[in-house]
């Protein structure tokens, strides 16, 4: 009783603004840029530099090195065989990249035409992961599950995020954050959020609430704030640092198709990419404006 009432409390006045409350304007992009072909299927990038970004798809072991500036891959590096790789962060130099599985490899290296990987195998209990961000403050990578972890029907509605201790290389079995769907739902329509719409067997328009499949995680340089892309409901999920919703922002689907990277520049401008499908990926820039 008393959690869920805390939860009402967190969320007063969330919606009725817009996304400037957060200091971005999800509609006016400063970049608007298509991607190579080979990029189609981008799952995650991480910026190294002002003008370079490294990104990853999902479906080769191949780093690449795309300059913003130009709009071209600089280079591309082998680090693994084929599979699902979903996310890429900068740690001080070194590419960390997830694999679905949870497996992440380490590159100490990562301009060198030899590259040198370490795998750890985190064992997250999760089969399907895709967030991976650092936390500089606890000095640790995050880990976000894409959906419900194990088959226990009391996580059916629980969504998960993980720590990865970059001292020990070991991962800490107990979530360093927890969300509830049911929560995030009940309280999101009592503030007038619009649920997508889906036809059932009988032709009437139902409501879905979010399913909070998470794509993509970053932590905002100077706020702390915990930013989860969830691509399946075109939406981004903002927290404060001790896991409480401050913010939900709407995308436009046509503008953000299937969004699986994420990350931020040291002034706090943010940097989306989107998946291919049905036409080129697409790279977005938004520039912050705090109040």
């Amino acid at each position: 009783m008393f959690k869920f009432i805390y939860i009402l409390f967190v969320w007063t006045g969330i919606f009725m603004t817009s996304s400037n409350k957060i200091g971005y304007d999800f509609s006016k992009p400063t970049l608007n840029a298509e991607l190579p072909t080979i990029l189609h299927e981008i799952s995650g990038l991480a910026i190294i530099d002002s003008t370079s970004i490294a990104c990853v798809q999902d479906e080769d072991g191949i780093l690449f090195i795309y300059n913003i500036k130009s709009r071209k891959i600089t280079q591309q590096h082998a680090f693994g065989l084929k599979g699902d790789y979903e996310g890429i962060t900068l740690v001080n130099g070194v590419l960390y990249i997830l694999r679905s599985d949870g497996v992440l490899f380490e590159i100490k290296d990562y301009q060198s035409k030899k590259l040198k990987v370490n795998t750890y195998s985190t064992r997250v209990p999760a089969i399907n992961n895709e967030g991976l961000c650092y936390d500089v403050q606890n000095n640790r990578l995050l880990i976000g599950a894409k959906g419900k972890v194990n088959k226990d029907p009391m996580n059916k509605n629980m969504r998960f995020i993980y720590a990865f201790d970059l001292k020990t290389k070991t991962l800490n079995q107990s979530p360093a954050f927890s969300f509830n769907t049911s929560d995030i739902n009940v309280t999101a329509k009592m503030q007038g959020i619009n649920f997508p719409k889906k036809q059932n067997k009988k032709g009437e328009s139902i409501e879905h609430g979010f399913k909070f499949n998470t794509s993509e995680i970053a932590i905002h340089p100077t706020t702390q704030q915990l930013f989860v892309l969830s691509a399946t409901d075109h939406v981004l999920f903002i927290f404060n640092k001790n896991g409480n919703l401050e913010y939900i922002e709407q995308l436009n689907p046509i503008t953000f198709n299937k969004s699986e990277g994420l990350d931020f520049f040291r002034n706090g401008d943010l940097i989306i990419s989107n998946e291919g499908q049905t036409h080129q990926p697409t790279l977005l820039r938004f520039n912050y404006m705090p109040k």
